[in-house]
């Protein structure tokens, strides 16, 4: 994998931005005080590279390595947004946070539908109608929970963090200059958004649960646990593959739903914002010698104090 290949991304954190590159992840986060603190992260190159000759099993790889990765940011925005000193997490630690935040969007996305759905079936329903009131009850909840959680204060900057996000990542693969009134005009949605991911994984699990449908309950549940992943995987593949292909019209438009589902988890960012997503983008850009449009350099004006670099991925 070249730089040139290489997709660049992150996610939103509390007060900041993570980005990461082929070589680095940097996560910017701003402190009360107004200014720009950073956290850089080298990446294991050679495994990333290993990984992407696996299709479909390298969705899950990932998958696994960007929650501990993005666990591992948020700790450290955490503490950056309320001016305190991160406190280091061990890998047990990481490992069970990211356990704990899998099992619960099981249960909350997978398991509530399918009892849920069982319930309505002892009520009179129909196979075909349990099975369809169980994909119809996931959308609902998944839905519901976004709509749910955008209306918190505190998730509504973060959104608009993720806003700055996808309008400078955009910026970048346009070629545009790095600059907050250039990153400003660009798009809020983005083809290979984490929230169009779990959008094809819901859908996807519709159809890959009915396979099962004549399952007792037990072996039902059973499928799902086993089935999850693999769904994971395959729509991994399809993201990338709708990703690639989104200058063809009939793609833009095969996923345009997802990119409306977008419209919950971003916000118009303001100004302070996408200058923190431009600072996270540029060292990612650096470590892996990329030299972007112009940029901004007075984003590199009053950082509080010096990079902070991490152990190895």
């Amino acid at each position: 994998m070249s730089e040139q290949s290489f997709s660049y991304g992150g996610q939103a954190v509390l007060e900041g931005v993570m980005m990461r590159g082929l070589r680095q992840a940097t996560v910017a986060v701003r402190t009360p005080s107004g200014e720009i603190v950073f956290r850089h992260e080298p990446l294991n190159v050679e495994r990333r590279r290993m990984w992407e000759t696996l299709p479909f099993l390298r969705g899950i790889l990932m998958l696994w390595d960007t929650l501990s990765l993005g666990i591992r940011a948020l700790n450290f925005s955490a503490s950056a947004a309320l001016g305190e000193e991160e406190q280091p997490q061990s890998k047990g630690a990481i490992a069970l946070t990211l356990i704990v935040s899998l099992a619960f969007a099981f249960g909350l996305f997978f398991v509530a539908p399918l009892l849920i759905a069982s319930l309505i079936e002892r009520l009179g329903a129909t196979p075909l109608m349990r099975d369809a009131a169980e994909g119809f009850i996931q959308l609902a909840i998944f839905i519901g929970y976004l709509t749910l959680i955008g209306r918190m204060p505190d998730i509504q900057r973060t959104f608009g963090y993720h806003g700055a996000e996808h309008k400078t990542i955009n910026a970048y693969e346009a070629g545009a200059p790095l600059t907050v009134e250039s990153v400003r005009s660009f798009s809020l949605l983005h083809p290979r958004c984490g929230t169009s991911f779990l959008l094809v994984v819901v859908v996807l699990s519709i159809p890959f649960f009915a396979l099962f449908s004549s399952l007792p309950l037990s072996e039902r549940l059973l499928s799902r646990i086993i089935l999850v992943p693999v769904i994971a995987a395959v729509s991994y593949e399809l993201l990338r593959l709708s990703a690639a292909n989104f200058h063809r019209g009939w793609v833009r438009r095969l996923i345009a739903p997802s990119l409306a589902l977008q419209r919950l988890t971003t916000r118009e960012p303001d100004d302070t914002m996408i200058a923190v997503a431009i600072a996270a983008l540029i060292p990612a850009l650096a470590a892996d010698g990329v030299v972007p449009a112009a940029f901004d350099a007075s984003l590199a004006h009053g950082v509080a104090r010096p990079p902070a670099d991490a152990a190895l991925a």
